[in-house]
C-alpha cells in the first residue's frame, strides 16, 4: 500500500474532525445524509456527463493505483540494460535474442526485440516514444476526473447549502430549531469543500506524480535500447542511464559499502 496516500487522507480528515470538536462541536452534527447525497451524488452525476463510460469503467483501476506503492521496475530495468549492453559487446546482438525471454517487462522486451531484428534506430526511437505517449494520453484521462470531480463538489456543496436554506426560510415558525438547521445546512458546504481539497484532488495529483515516475521510467529504458543499438559502451551507458534514476542503485550501493567496510580500503579507480 501507498502509506503517504492513506495517511495523508487519514490525516487531513482527521485534523478537520479534532479542530471541530477540540471548538465544542459534536461529530455527530457532521453527519448529514441529505448533505452527502447532493453533495457525492451530485459530483458522480456531473462526472458521469462529462466522461464516457468507456473510461470511467477504470476507475477502480485509477483508486487502485493511487493508494498502491509502485517503483515501475527502474531498479531491475537499469541492471537488465547494463547485462545486455556488456553482452551485446561480447557477442553481439543477436546474443540478446535468449536473454529477451527472461524481460517481464512488455516495453523494455518490446524495445530489444526491435533491435534484435535490425530496425532502423529512428524508427525504433519512433515507435517507443509513440508508446510513452498512448502511455501519457492513457493516465490523462484519469487525472482529468478527480481534477474535475475537484472542481464540482464545492459547487455541488454551495447548492447543497442555498437548498438547506430556501428549506429553513420556508419554515421560520419554530424560532428555537432555526440555528440548528441554518447550522445542517451549511454541512453540504463542508463536505464539498473537504472532499475537494482533501480527496479528489491529493488523488489527481498523486496520479500525476505517478505519471511522471512511469514516463520517466520508460524514457531511462529508452535512452538505454538506443545506446544498445548504436553500439555504446556499457560504462558510458552506465553513466546516462544514472541521469534518469538520479541516485545509485542498490547493487552499487552494496558495492560502495563493500568498497568502505571495516578492514578494507576503499576501491581506487586507475587514472
Amino acid at each position: 500500500m501507498d502509506l503517504s496516500t492513506i495517511l495523508g487522507i487519514l490525516t487531513g480528515f482527521g485534523a478537520l474532525i479534532a479542530g471541530f470538536t477540540m471548538e465544542g462541536g459534536s461529530v455527530s452534527a457532521l453527519g448529514q445524509l441529505s448533505a452527502a447525497v447532493i453533495v457525492f451524488g451530485g459530483t458522480a452525476g456531473a462526472i458521469l456527463t462529462s466522461f464516457p463510460l468507456s473510461d470511467l469503467k477504470k476507475f477502480p483501476q485509477w483508486i487502485k493505483t493511487a493508494f498502491t506503492a509502485q517503483s515501475f521496475g527502474t531498479a531491475a530495468a537499469y541492471e537488465t540494460l547494463v547485462l545486455f549492453a556488456e553482452k551485446a559487446r561480447r557477442e553481439g546482438l543477436l546474443s540478446l535474442e535468449q536473454e529477451l525471454e527472461t524481460v517481464t517487462d512488455r516495453f523494455t522486451r518490446q524495445g530489444m526485440q526491435l533491435v534484435i531484428d535490425g530496425t532502423d534506430p529512428e524508427i525504433t526511437k519512433e515507435i517507443l516514444e509513440s508508446n510513452i505517449a498512448i502511455l501519457e494520453k492513457r493516465h490523462k484521462v484519469g487525472i482529468s476526473v478527480f481534477e474535475a470531480a475537484g472542481g464540482y463538489s464545492p459547487t455541488l456543496g454551495i447548492i447543497g447549502t442555498v437548498m438547506g436554506l430556501v428549506m429553513v426560510l420556508g419554515n421560520l415558525s419554530d424560532a428555537a430549531a432555526l440555528s440548528e438547521s441554518i447550522a445542517a445546512a451549511f454541512i453540504a458546504t463542508l463536505y464539498g469543500v473537504a472532499s475537494a481539497n482533501l480527496l479528489w484532488l491529493p488523488i489527481a495529483t498523486k496520479l500525476k506524480m505517478k505519471d511522471k515516475a512511469e514516463v520517466s521510467a520508460m524514457e531511462m529504458v529508452l535512452d538505454g535500447i538506443l545506446s544498445i543499438q548504436a553500439g555504446e559502451n556499457p560504462s558510458i551507458l552506465k553513466e546516462k542511464l544514472k541521469t534518469h534514476v538520479g541516485t545509485l542503485l542498490p547493487s552499487e550501493e552494496k558495492a560502495e559499502e563493500g568498497a568502505t567496510a571495516p578492514g578494507r580500503a576503499p576501491a581506487v579507480e586507475g587514472r
